[in-house]
């Protein structure tokens, strides 16, 4: 779970946690774009999603900003939503998803088949979990300063289950011409007053990149992911940045010296030439590219950095070993032997059906307790 117990709040209230975030091609249905977010670490096989919170997709058009030293795209203004909201009906949980002009599509909770209507296909429901990370190995990483990643590493409490939503739109009706777009989720209070609980876009940002404080002199001791997470993920406001600026920075170096050299070097001011690429924090996926597993995460940021036209897809796969990607990315920059944490796989990968994700574990492990 990249996302999981992402701050003091997640923590808190579980239910609003969002533990992952995927967008990739339909590898069934070309010209469909496939969204999916994860939430409630250790769900249990049976449980409902929250009838009190708004489960938010937002995308927006990228252009290219033709600056290799910073994130290589920025948003446009224009936005498009998909929110969904659950309510007990007739002893059953039923979702409707609303897309934009009114578009809509009602179904049921736990039924594989979801439901489908006006170009937006839906299921919600327990799931297994997908993520597959060595993530007692990274914390330790952190704490030791030296990498601890081995061979045959180990998923984090296995066979955990998430609730999932997965919401598949027409490409056509819904983004039109901008195929290459930003793709943020968010969970927010359901009600006359809307606020943001969560929001994300990339894997680990906030557990790799933002939790460690004892690198940062600045801020050292603050925990500022609950800041970060009420955010707009598209326009960060100035009041935390230099928060955030100074968190990257300080992190960001830690994980580059780990393979004895510098291979992002910062500037006169210790800006790391990395931090604005990761405060624009949200998956970036061209739907107008086939679905690809493995090599099409952080593909069209990296190639853009390099001067080339990116040639995957982009986004996050379910099967993606996106961890990989990211160490080998801020460790060595692609200089030297890629990053492993020994796992390659989920024990039970997703598969290129909808929904896309197996079936909830009957008898998930207990939740570890937290202190």
């Amino acid at each position: 779970m990249s996302d999981h117990i992402s701050g003091p709040r997640a923590l808190a209230d579980p239910i609003a946690d969002i533990t992952d975030v995927y967008a990739f091609p339909s590898p069934e249905r070309p010209g469909r774009l496939v969204l999916v977010m994860n939430t409630l670490p250790f769900a249990q096989p049976t449980q409902p999603l929250s009838d009190g919170l708004i489960y938010r997709f937002r995308l927006r058009p990228l252009e290219a900003t033709n600056d290799e030293t910073r994130t290589p795209f920025r948003p446009l203004e224009d936005e498009v939503q998909f929110d969904c909201v659950f309510d007990e009906t007739g002893g059953a949980q039923v979702g409707l998803c609303t897309g934009p002009d009114r578009a809509q599509v009602q179904f049921t909770v736990g039924e594989d088949a979801g439901g489908e209507h006006d170009g937006i296909r839906a299921f919600a429901g327990p799931r297994w979990d997908p993520f597959f990370f060595d993530a007692r190995a990274a914390l330790q990483t952190v704490a030791t300063g030296e990498l601890a990643f081995t061979d045959h590493g180990t998923i984090f409490m296995d066979g955990k289950n998430v609730l999932t939503l997965v919401v598949e739109i027409d490409c056509a009706r819904f983004l039109g011409g901008s195929s290459l777009v930003g793709v943020i989720a968010e969970t927010l209070t359901r009600g006359k007053f809307n606020v943001r609980i969560e929001r994300v876009g990339r894997p680990e940002v906030k557990n790799m990149l933002l939790a460690p404080t004892q690198f940062d002199q600045v801020n050292s001791n603050i925990d500022i992911r609950d800041l970060y997470n009420m955010e707009d993920g598209f326009h960060l406001a100035e009041s935390y940045k230099p928060g955030y600026l100074a968190r990257l920075n300080a992190n960001l170096a830690f994980w580059d010296g780990l393979d004895g050299k510098t291979d992002w070097p910062t500037n006169g001011k210790g800006d790391h030439p990395l931090t604005s690429l990761w405060l624009a924090d949200y998956l970036i996926v061209d739907a107008s590219r086939r679905y690809a597993e493995q090599g099409s995460f952080l593909e069209p940021e990296r190639s853009a950095r390099a001067g080339r036209t990116h040639e995957t897809c982009g986004g996050r796969a379910l099967n993606d070993d996106s961890m990989d990607t990211f160490f080998t990315f801020i460790v060595t920059g692609g200089n030297g032997p890629p990053i492993r944490d020994g796992i390659d796989a989920s024990t039970r990968p997703g598969t290129q059906t909808f929904p896309y994700l197996q079936p909830a574990n009957p008898d998930p492990p207990e939740q570890p307790e937290h202190h």
